[in-house]
């Protein structure tokens, strides 16, 4: 799938106030500091379609792109450490359950890991929120650049032996790196293969 056509349709506070559509739509979650926007401007093949920032928490809302007109992108808030007021992060959570329970058209959550530290507690709990919600997901993990091909396997076997403890299917995973361009193209296809469902 080649992105030929990518827009920013808006920001929304609440699931009930994005506009209702009959496209497939796919989500993009992951804690505060994962790379969550950067991932989506590398796929999409922009350089600041989604905001990106230093600071962990620049997502606040449900942001919402238009992509070959053909399906739809969210790029969800973060979980976890961000920087930004107590007050604030707990409104986000009820806000992305509710998206993620009531959007009709959402067909999967791309959950992202850090890929260069070892498995997190929060990360398995959120894996669970979306299992016990029967939201599909797959894995997505991020910065693999950050640590030798040696350490990266070592911490993906860890993942694996730690996901196998309560789940007897693993969901799909997919590694990336925004920095050595891997992952986009595989990311792509399966878009592409979730837009033709919209025809059928």
């Amino acid at each position: 799938m080649k992105i030929h056509e990518c827009e920013f349709i808006g920001s929304f506070p609440s699931v009930s106030k994005i506009p209702e559509s009959q496209l497939v739509e796919v989500c993009f979650w992951g804690r505060s500091n994962v790379g969550k926007s950067s991932l989506i401007n590398y796929i999409c093949n922009r350089k600041d379609l989604a905001k990106t920032s230093s600071h962990p928490g620049k997502t606040q809302t449900l942001n919402l792109f238009l992509v070959n007109q053909n399906i739809q992108l969210i790029d969800l808030p973060g979980f976890g450490y961000a920087k930004v007021s107590k007050k604030l992060k707990e409104k986000w959570m009820p806000m992305i359950k509710d998206y993620l329970i009531q959007r009709k058209n959402l067909y999967l959550c791309y959950l992202l890991i850090d890929g260069s530290i070892p498995i997190q507690k929060i990360d398995q709990e959120i894996m669970q929120l979306l299992h016990s919600n029967q939201i599909p997901f797959y894995i997505v993990f991020t910065k693999t650049d950050k640590v030798t091909k040696r350490e990266r396997s070592i911490l993906l076997k860890d993942f694996i032996f730690h996901l196998k403890e309560n789940w007897e299917n693993l969901p799909l995973m997919i590694e990336t790196s925004v920095e050595n361009k891997i992952g986009a193209d595989l990311i792509l296809e399966q878009l592409h293969s979730f837009a033709d469902k919209t025809k059928s």
